[in-house]
């Protein structure tokens, strides 16, 4: 069974009315940042939109139905959320923490490792990931004395580039940037530095500078991603990341791909194109911007018909 979830939008201060242009969603007014496409995340649940299932929410099927939709997992709470951003202007420098961190600071069950598709960027666009200091005292008087440029790493990034963000890792992305986001199902970010940026009353966002510095890895070890690809019949498969919280893979495919059955769940978003997709017992259209939830034991899920690249994740070894 192939499971399509309603997005969820949300307005932040660096978003824009892209995400409309460039997926076709009926987006809220507003300045909106970012898509949150699979989630059961309190802070913005998906609704299931076809089959049996629809109109129930995420985290209903995980409580309810576990076993048979998803597979064999023991812990109460679904652990990814995929998202898409659109950062018109610079994010915050920020950081997460990992699983025990945000257990004990925040009652949250999973910290945040992440990791970045990148779907678009302007000439010139570059992400923050990471920092200089050797020290924890180093770190800690560098941000004191507020020494960005010589603090914090800078990464000019393109269109198809793929970047893994562990918890722990100082990082912001860069005005012009779109992403796909795959990451643990976590909302804490603790912000470091937001560019002295102010709201409308003159007032700037809130730091978290205690928690930041709390969480942060000194010395900065960067855990770079070496993408492999791979041809199969109508398409090829790029393995992006393996970790211990999540699988990535990117596919380019057309009319007679095989996406085969699994033991466990697994996340579609479609980044490009538009197609026909198959199983024993279904048929569904799928568009550029759509998010999908490939159930357990489903059968092989085929490409009827179209030319599409999908990005999809499964869960890593740690669960």
């Amino acid at each position: 069974m192939i499971l399509k979830l309603k997005p969820i939008f949300q307005e932040r201060i660096w978003g824009s009315r892209r995400l409309k242009k460039e997926f076709d969603y009926d987006i809220p007014q507003g300045i909106i940042g970012e898509c949150w496409g699979i989630s059961a995340h309190q802070n913005g649940e998906n609704t299931i939109i076809n089959g049996p299932y629809s109109g129930h929410i995420l985290s209903e099927l995980w409580a309810n139905h576990r076993q048979e939709l998803f597979g064999d997992f023991t812990h109460e709470t679904f652990p990814l959320l995929v998202k898409i951003l659109d950062a018109t202007d610079d994010l915050s420098v920020q950081v997460h923490p990992n699983d025990e961190q945000a257990y004990s600071l925040e009652g949250e069950r999973f910290g945040k490792t992440e990791c970045w598709y990148v779907l678009d960027a302007k000439p010139g666009a570059e992400l923050i990931l990471g920092h200089t200091a050797q020290t924890r005292a180093e770190l800690e008087t560098a941000v004191a004395n507020e020494e960005w440029s010589d603090l914090l790493k800078r990464q000019p990034v393109k269109k198809g580039d793929f970047v893994f963000v562990e918890s722990g890792t100082i990082h912001a992305i860069g005005k012009g940037i779109m992403i796909l986001e795959t990451q643990q199902s976590c909302d804490t970010t603790y912000r470091v530095y937001d560019f002295d940026r102010t709201d409308d009353k003159g007032t700037k966002r809130e730091l978290h500078l205690e928690k930041a510095l709390t969480v942060t890895r000194v010395p900065d070890i960067p855990v770079l991603a070496q993408p492999t690809e791979q041809s199969v019949h109508a398409g090829t498969i790029r393995t992006l990341v393996q970790s211990q919280e999540f699988d990535v893979y990117h596919h380019h495919v057309s009319k007679g791909y095989s996406y085969p059955k699994r033991d466990q769940f697994s996340l579609i978003t479609i980044i490009e194109g538009v197609g026909v997709l198959t199983t024993d017992d279904e048929s569904l259209e799928v568009r550029k911007g759509d998010h999908l939830i490939v159930t357990r034991e489903t059968s092989d899920v085929i490409v009827a018909s179209g030319k599409m690249e999908w990005i999809t994740s499964e869960i890593g070894r740690k669960y």
